[in-house]
């Protein structure tokens, strides 16, 4: 039997020295990191770490910021050395954002996509392409602690998560939480800017952020994607996981208490492998488990789980080591 390899990158986006700064980002990196290498038998040499905050030196020489082109660098490394079987996981605390697609004729929809520091998006056609391409029998997983992130995969939700009302104590009532969200209209102007054109003049993201990024701009930007298709190499339907934070109307946060700063979402699914005593965890009963968590300490946020009905049994990055 071919021997498997279990690879990852870890991503986390602080932004820090602008308005949009979170807190505990770079600490969830960490923290994940430590369970997987703990409990999931990862090495430290298959693990690429990407954060922006260095404020107390802690970034390291190992870890390069986390940019749209360095964020899919990684992605496109671990999927280039990919064999069959083999484990691979991406994990990314941070903004996300939903971007409005009209197209004449079609009902309005929103593509989704996370906010690298640089805010060269990394889009869910980013990560379909990207899964596409993946060897038959590896398995790629998706853990984002962000919102506007349940589209990254073309898979449905499975399982249906609990509504709850808010809690008169719950850390979003005491004003110790941030909504992982920055709107795309603050992007875009920022992108239109950046590039130099005029806020009036009719230039689109994707001409603007093509101007800045050129080839590393996300595929939802590239002259061949047109009509929400590629001219060449159509996309499939893929096989990812995504385990994400939050349901669609409500928001991942991230919380600072009793100095101390976290994701709600990545704080419990870290406590649950840690704590996790039985040989193995299903990704269902990872998700569940972590909305049990979340709901018994009052973060009003369900997590949720998108995938095929056969990936919902199997062992979460291939089981416990």
């Amino acid at each position: 039997m071919a021997k498997v390899t279990k690879r990852a990158v870890l991503v986390g986006c602080n932004y820090p020295l602008t308005k949009n700064r979170l807190y505990g980002c770079m600490e969830d990196v960490r923290a994940i990191k430590r369970v997987i290498m703990d409990k999931l038998g990862f090495q430290e040499s298959n693990i690429q770490v990407l954060t922006d905050d260095d404020h107390d030196g802690a970034r390291g020489s190992s870890s390069l910021l986390p940019t749209g082109a360095n964020i899919k660098a990684a992605l496109n490394d671990m999927a280039n050395k990919a064999k069959a079987g083999d484990v691979l996981f991406f994990y990314f605390s941070g903004h996300g954002t939903a971007i409005p697609v009209l197209e004449a004729g079609k009902p309005f929809r929103q593509d989704e996509a996370i906010v690298p520091c640089d805010l060269n998006l990394v889009t869910n056609v980013d990560f379909r392409r990207l899964v596409n391409r993946l060897p038959k029998g590896a398995s790629f997983t998706i853990l984002s602690d962000s919102c506007q992130t349940g589209a990254l995969i073309d898979k449905a939700k499975t399982g249906a998560s609990k509504k709850r009302k808010p809690q008169e104590n719950s850390p979003m009532a005491k004003g110790k939480a941030k909504a992982k969200f920055l709107g795309f209209e603050f992007i875009h102007q920022a992108i239109i800017a950046a590039a130099g054109f005029p806020q009036d003049g009719g230039n689109t993201i994707s001409q603007a952020a093509h101007k800045i990024f050129g080839k590393d701009v996300s595929f939802k930007f590239h002259p061949h994607y047109i009509g929400g298709a590629f001219e060449l190499d159509p996309l499939q339907e893929d096989e990812g996981i995504l385990l994400s934070g939050f349901e669609a109307d409500e928001a991942s946060y991230d919380i600072v208490s009793d100095d101390r700063a976290f994701g709600a979402f990545t704080d419990a699914v870290v406590t649950l492998l840690k704590d996790h005593t039985s040989a193995k965890i299903s990704n269902g009963e990872l998700a569940a488990g972590a909305a049990e968590a979340l709901q018994k300490q009052g973060y009003e946020q369900s997590p949720c789980l998108y995938c095929s009905k056969n990936n919902t049994h199997q062992d979460f990055l291939g089981g416990f080591a």
